[in-house]
């Protein structure tokens, strides 16, 4: 791989290609987990990348792919998923993995105690809860009066990174890796960098990675896939508006994010330009990929 030669472009790593590079790196997924988990990295040993298509038990089943699927080694499994574009059913799509990544873990005759913690980690740039400023959200399930925690197996971490231009934020390492994860320019990489030792070598992996010509065509495909992606919910949601049903319009979003991703999950992505400009051929689509 070629060495970063001190061009001006640089990778912005909220694009999914991205970051999924970046976490290729063991000491990046080190850090962004401790990060996100609130451990020390050294209390993590080892983390290991595992397959981000999840099985169907079933033909009939809905298809289960993950952006980056970590496990750390004390068996907790970590799902992080970025989306740039405003997703109205994030909390359904996010419960959906993580159910599916948690039932994954054992197969017929296997007793429950199998079951590990499984962790959801959103990295939006969209808000999901306007009416908060916090940029930082964790979930667990809980007792409504007595605030009890029903189990710790399944937790929910969202982070928003649209509020970071807004508001000001106590210093923490989370606060850093969003922080970096939502720069664009040079000096913002920098000013991260300084302050997190795995934050630099996600500096420099990003540097590596975005003086790879190779890489650097992906890239750029893959963003023009997400503003094709963002052009064709524009014009569902007009065209669901005209029409006046709002149930449609959630459900037809869902319909084509899913085929967005298949698309791009088979290497397919040169087709996502016709599949926006070609309803016909959307349709059959629709029907191959069984939407």
């Amino acid at each position: 791989m070629e060495r970063y030669a001190g061009e001006d472009f640089i990778m912005k790593p909220k694009v999914d290609f991205c970051f999924k590079e970046l976490m290729e790196e063991a000491e990046v997924r080190k850090g962004f987990s401790a990060a996100v988990l609130h451990i020390p990295p050294e209390d993590i040993a080892e983390t290991l990348l595992l397959p981000t298509n999840l099985r169907k038990k079933y033909e009939e089943d809905k298809l289960g792919i993950l952006d980056v699927r970590v496990l750390l080694n004390n068996s907790t499994q970590i799902d992080i998923e970025i989306q740039v574009s405003p997703f109205l059913l994030w909390p359904e799509r996010s419960l959906f993995y993580l159910a599916k990544m948690f039932t994954d873990q054992i197969e017929k005759g296997e007793g429950y105690e199998k079951l590990e913690k499984c962790v959801h980690v959103g990295i939006l740039d969209f808000i999901l809860f306007g009416e908060d400023k916090e940029y930082y959200s964790c979930f667990h399930i809980r007792e409504d009066v007595r605030n009890c925690l029903y189990t710790d197996k399944l937790e929910v971490h969202i982070l928003e990174l649209p509020k970071l231009k807004k508001h000001d934020y106590p210093e923490t390492e989370l606060l850093n890796w969003a922080k970096f994860m939502n720069a664009e320019r040079q000096e913002e990489f920098e000013e991260m960098a300084e302050k997190d030792q795995y934050i630099e070598k996600a500096y420099e992996a990003l540097k590596n990675i975005s003086a790879d010509e190779e890489k650097r065509l992906e890239y750029e495909a893959r963003e023009k896939a997400l503003r094709d992606h963002d052009y064709l919910m524009k014009s569902n949601w007009e065209a669901g508006e005209k029409i006046g049903i709002n149930k449609g319009i959630e459900q037809g979003e869902g319909r084509v994010n899913r085929l967005i991703q298949l698309l791009i999950a088979n290497s397919r992505t040169d087709e996502i330009e016709k599949a926006v400009t070609d309803k016909e051929y959307q349709s059959k689509l629709f029907i191959e990929f069984k939407l």
